[in-house]
């Protein structure tokens, strides 16, 4: 009997040790799911994110969006685990409202806004009573005042939030800018009908257009810079602080050199 018995233990417990071994196998290979909209940051999350988690051992899964609001609404309900689309006034606005309890981990370099013109070569060449289209929101309107005021165009009340000013904020025109509010994803071709226009740089690309063909380009707020986001709750996971890592190690920011030529890149990365 005994010589039955025993290799039949035996045969249990090598079972049960391969379906354990099965088991640290699956676990090993973590499966993560990141969404961005088309276009630069779905790119980034190619080109940048998922090669570096797959050296970590990841196995990752890149999903396109075609708005800025399914990105979030994904990540709430746990069909991603991070995103990258949003600044962060925008994440906050948008969590606040919708009852979501997102954070960002870290900023990256982002696509900043320009003034294009096919009219005039310069910003110095702007003529009296000039035409601008600009975003017809107010965080983006607010970006466009501020370059303009940096480059001499407008100056505007020095009490205004910055993340807020508007029109009403402006205190002096020098050049009689007039003002054309029109919705941004119409803003590349208005550079056709406007002698001015306020692209936002994720537009631009969308449209084709180079980020260094712009007679100015934005010095960009870091709260205006987009961000790699989270649920909260997940804010110290493993998974976030790779991708932590990731964003600052030398090898992303050469690759955002080379293959993201025009990006601005937040302050933390230009100072370190």
């Amino acid at each position: 009997m005994k010589k039955f018995v025993l290799p039949a233990i035996l045969l249990v417990l090598l079972t049960l040790l391969a379906a354990c071994g099965g088991e640290e196998s699956n676990a090993d290979s973590k499966t993560v799911k990141l969404g961005g909209t088309a276009g630069p940051y779905s790119d980034m999350l190619n080109k940048a994110f998922k090669p570096a988690l797959e050296e970590k051992g990841y196995t990752v899964e890149i999903t396109e969006f075609s708005d800025y609001i399914q990105p979030n609404n994904a990540l709430n309900n746990g069909d991603l685990d991070a995103n990258l689309f949003q600044h962060s006034v925008y994440l906050e606005n948008f969590s606040k409202e919708n009852s979501m309890d997102l954070t960002g981990l870290i900023t990256v370099p982002t696509a900043p806004m320009g003034i294009y013109s096919n009219t005039y070569e310069s910003i110095e060449e702007v003529e009296d009573g000039a035409t601008i289209a600009i975003p017809n929101d107010p965080v983006n309107a607010a970006r466009t005042f501020l370059i303009l005021q940096d480059h001499g165009l407008i100056t505007l009340d020095p009490a205004a939030e910055e993340l807020t000013v508007s029109e009403k904020d402006i205190q002096t025109n020098s050049k009689n800018l007039e003002f054309q509010p029109i919705e941004a994803g119409g803003l590349p071709r208005a550079v056709e009908s406007s002698d001015l226009a306020a692209v936002p740089g994720n537009f631009a690309l969308a449209a084709e257009m180079d980020l260094l063909d712009a007679l100015v380009l934005e010095n960009m707020p870091d709260q205006y810079r987009n961000l790699v986001a989270v649920k909260t709750e997940n804010k110290d996971a493993q998974l976030a602080k790779d991708l932590v890592e990731i964003v600052e190690s030398q090898e992303f920011e050469k690759l955002i050199d080379a293959e993201f030529k025009g990006f601005g890149k937040p302050e933390w990365m230009e100072s370190r």
